[in-house]
């Protein structure tokens, strides 16, 4: 059976961006239909389960209105609907997981709550349609143009043709593009190419990707035993070691990205090691009254569970699925073992206690929907962020390359996990930095546009670009940009390219909350 619908905008991709590509996109009237791969819209946040990394200032600015609600809307939830501490509950900066990572962490359902509120009156009046457990199944295009994307329901594989005038790439690996025969590029490019010094000094490898990593959120209930079925594959990850890695994957060793030389961590605070499970932390049960949770809640997201023997994009069926497969079994290995091998510094091993809290991704296996992707295809752009409009190193006046297109703004350090390269962490100095709109642009195509990691950037500023405030962003831009184009006859070249349109429309992403430069600030 094939249906088929027509909207203003078409979205792929329900994540950090596809959201906020829909949300913007229906303020501004335009009629959105947005399609998700999981039971859950809001991707990092939600389905892959990766509680927000953002910048030392995003209390006071540094990223769209539109996110800063998202962020209070997050404390809201908590402070309307659960039994706090009176103390927590007048906290303004309320961290309900007072995890290290953040500001603000939180439970994915949390984040999924509060996405669906944001997004219920344009849902209610049908203005936004979402289409969840639906994946993209073929793309027709004529020309320059795409003219209608196929999506595949998961359930019961009927297929629905989308139509519209804008289609809008926020898959979490740019899965559009390559249906549609858009130019894009993956993996590292070469130091003759960009220029870049944190670049391959050789040729490309479009195989060399960061690694991906399926988290976990788990529980700790001393005295009690919730130990999981050994893992088919945990013999193999109990006795792994990278070439490039100081000890066993499985093991309290890990390394300084900035440095890479060897640091020690531990599971809960109390020594002088960094506490890993206070590190992505969502539920600090002190927050809340006594009794409420019996336990803190933490996710799983670490250097001990990033997969990096191979990459899932470009690869065949069979490779992708066993590579989901091996990461997933690394993630359980992981948790097995510190059940039941992890030294303590009271000299046991294993704790036991720990419990796989699988509600709180809304999983039977207990691992997140989805795995965290940090490294997407990206198209070929107008104009591609590179390493020195962003390096500390390389912009010694502490601020980023001026834009004169921007849509927006971001800041982070340009940080690469270990990759299917084989190559250990990249993580050096970066400076804030503006969204180009040449960056949202593909070379060729007219009516399809980036909304997620899949924009003009290389390998490197990726590390920098992907995290979830600057993701919103990007999300957001594109949506207002689709709008934008259809309500004055434009095309998103033509907006960028004239020099008044343009202007009109930094002035409505002005508007509506979105901010262009960075106040005085300093590298990170």
């Amino acid at each position: 059976m094939v249906n088929e619908i027509h909207a203003d905008v078409v979205i792929i991709g329900g994540g950090t961006g596809g959201c906020a590509a829909a949300l913007s996109a229906a303020k501004l009237g335009k009629k959105v239909i947005m399609t998700e791969e999981t039971g859950w819209i809001g991707g990092q946040l939600t389905s892959q389960a990766v509680p927000p990394d953002e910048h030392p200032w995003i209390e006071k600015f540094g990223s769209t209105r539109s996110y800063r609600q998202f962020r209070e809307g997050v404390r809201s939830y908590y402070r309307d609907f659960f039994p706090m501490t009176p103390e927590a509950r007048s906290n303004p900066l309320l961290n309900p997981g007072s995890g290290g990572v953040s500001r603000l962490c939180h439970e994915p359902r949390a984040a999924l709550a509060v996405l669906n509120q944001m997004l219920a009156p344009y849902i209610h009046s049908g203005r936004l349609t979402i289409l969840l457990r639906h994946q993209i199944h073929s793309v027709e295009t004529n020309g320059d143009r795409v003219l209608s994307v196929t999506v595949r329901s998961l359930e019961s594989e009927n297929q629905t043709v989308l139509t519209a005038p804008y289609f809008l790439d926020a898959t979490e690996c740019g899965d559009v593009l390559p249906l549609a025969g858009v130019e894009y590029v993956t993996g590292a490019e070469s130091q003759q190419h960009t220029g870049e010094p944190n670049a391959l000094a050789g040729k490309p490898d479009p195989m060399d990707m960061q690694g991906f990593t399926y988290c976990f959120a788990m529980d700790y209930l001393e005295g009690e035993d919730h130990t999981i079925d050994k893992p088919k594959q945990y013999a193999f990850w109990r006795d792994y070691q990278a070439d490039f890695w100081p000890a066993k994957q499985l093991s309290w060793t890990g390394v300084k990205p900035h440095t890479l030389e060897p640091v020690q961590y531990e599971l809960f605070p109390g020594t002088d090691r960094y506490s890993l499970f206070y590190y992505r932390q969502i539920i600090d049960k002190t927050n809340f009254l006594e009794g409420t949770f019996p336990s803190n809640i933490s996710l799983i997201n670490w250097p001990q569970n990033d997969y990096w023997l191979g990459p899932i994009i470009d690869v065949s069926d069979e490779e992708r699925s066993r590579h989901l497969e091996a990461a997933k079994q690394l993630s359980l290995s992981l948790l097995y073992w510190l059940q039941t091998e992890a030294p303590r510094p009271d000299g046991k091993q294993g704790y036991p206690g720990l419990r796989l809290r699988c509600d709180v991704v809304g999983t039977e296996d207990g691992l997140a929907m989805y795995p965290y992707i940090r490294e997407s295809r990206r198209i070929k752009a107008e104009f591609t962020v590179l390493e020195q409009h962003v390096s500390g190193a390389m912009r010694p006046e502490g601020k980023g390359e001026a834009f004169h297109d921007s849509v927006g703004i971001g800041s982070y350090r340009i940080d690469l996990h270990p990759s299917t390269g084989g190559r250990n962490f990249i993580d050096v100095s970066s400076v804030p930095f503006q969204i180009p709109l040449g960056s949202l642009i593909p070379v060729r195509m007219e009516n399809l546009l980036p909304a997620c990691k899949n924009l003009g950037v290389t390998h490197i500023t990726n590390g920098c670009y992907r995290l979830h405030p600057v993701e919103w962003n990007i999300g957001e831009a594109a949506g207002s940009l689709a709008a934008y184009c259809m309500e004055h006859g434009l095309s998103p070249r033509a907006v960028r390219n004239d020099s008044n349109q343009l202007e009109q429309f930094q002035s409505l992403l002005t508007r509506e909350g979105v901010e262009m430069d960075w106040p005085s600030v300093h590298a990170l």
